[in-house]
This record gives C-alpha cells, sequence and structure tokens, in this order.
C-alpha cells in the first residue's frame, strides 16, 4: 500500500470518528497525517484502520482511535498550548497525535520494550518533536516540567501530587479514574493552584503500574 493510500484511508477513518464525535479541524487534520497502520503489530494490520482497540505486547493495547480522538479533544489544544506530557506512550499512536498539535510532546512509558519501539516509530516517521523515556509515569517528567497539558493514558486511582506540581497554572490533566462505577475520564484544571475536575464520560483503559518493566 503507498503512502498516499494509506493517509487517504486516515482521512477517511477521521471523517468516521467525526460523524460520531465532533473533532475540530486541528485534530482531524492532526489524525489525517499520522498513518495508525504504523502503530499496530504486524498480525493487526488489516485492522488499523478500523475504530477497534488491539493487543500489544505486555499485556497492554493501543486504544481504539474513537477514544484517542475523544481523549485529545478534551484537552483543549489551542495555540497557546506548547508542551504537553503523556503517561503511558504504549504503541506511541497518541503521542504522534498529539506532535501534529502542539510544538513539543513527552511520554513516559513503563515498558522498555514499547518505549523502544516507539522510539524506533517515531524516527521513521520524521517526528522529532516527540520525547520518550522508560520510568514508571507517576513520576512525570520534572526536569521539562511545568506542562501546558499533562494526559493519562491508563487509568489512575488518583492523580498523584508531583503530577499536580508539574502542570502550568491554567493547564489541564485529562485522564481516567477509576471508581466503583467504573473508569471516567475525568478533567482537572489548575487554576491559582487551585483544581476544578469536571467527570467527562465513562471509558475502558488499562490501569496505570508502578515501576518498570525491563
Amino acid at each position: 500500500m503507498t503512502e498516499k493510500l494509506q493517509l487517504q484511508k486516515c482521512k477517511k477513518m477521521a471523517d468516521e470518528i467525526d460523524k460520531i464525535f465532533t473533532l475540530r479541524k486541528l485534530t482531524k487534520e492532526a489524525f489525517s497525517k499520522i498513518d495508525r497502520q504504523m502503530f499496530v503489530p504486524l498480525g493487526f494490520k488489516h485492522f488499523a484502520y478500523r475504530l477497534d482497540a488491539l493487543p500489544l505486547s505486555s499485556s497492554q493495547w493501543i486504544s481504539s482511535p474513537l477514544t484517542v480522538a475523544k481523549m485529545t479533544e478534551y484537552l483543549m489544544i489551542d495555540k497557546n498550548v506548547d508542551s504537553i506530557l503523556e503517561i503511558g506512550c504504549g504503541s506511541g499512536y497518541q503521542a504522534a497525535i498529539l506532535s501534529k498539535m502542539v510544538r513539543r510532546v513527552f511520554t513516559v512509558e513503563r515498558v522498555q520494550k514499547l518505549a523502544n519501539e516507539s522510539k524506533e516509530r517515531f524516527k521513521i516517521l520524521n517526528l522529532t518533536n516527540i520525547n520518550v523515556r522508560c520510568d514508571d509515569g507517576q513520576n512525570g517528567w520534572s526536569s521539562f516540567a511545568p506542562f501546558d497539558r499533562i494526559l493519562f493514558s491508563a487509568t489512575a486511582k488518583k492523580i498523584p501530587q508531583k503530577i499536580f506540581d508539574q502542570l502550568k497554572n491554567g493547564g489541564m490533566i485529562v485522564a481516567p479514574i477509576e471508581k466503583e462505577s467504573g473508569h471516567i475520564i475525568t478533567r482537572f484544571t489548575k487554576k491559582e493552584n487551585e483544581i476544578i475536575k469536571i467527570e467527562l464520560e465513562s471509558c475502558k483503559f488499562v490501569p496505570i503500574l508502578n515501576g518498570i518493566e525491563k
């Protein structure tokens, strides 16, 4: 399949998402520029442009394009957003989408194998504004803080204080939060060191785990 045809499939996928969940122009263009086929396991390439979650190694998943689109939109990215921290790189697809929308993306992955594979994909795609680190994502990435936005790509019981400390005043965190009723996508906005929380919608994510897996 040629690159042109692949990107046509990505644009068609973006149009399909837009019919279900309205996308802003910036988000839709990002989805049209990143070939999802690059991020799915070899045996699932024929499912790459469907709105399905797909399994990765180490009991991880690449979220469905619809879920990635929702998380992206909930970040409320505009021209004032310069840097984003993602916690849970996985395949790298979410970080790749964000790289087309902001100047700098920092993504942390606890599984060394997944972090290495993502770095290789970003290199092939010439996505030079993505920085990858293998670490426990709950530590964040303090040396590049504060961030305009922070995105959790795994569900957490609560947001660690050290992550709030790495968020700019006026910045936002979007995270799936574990509750008794299930997982809820939640947005936290930091205003004058006060945290304003809004629950957005139910979801399903893999849980965030402690430590590093070499």
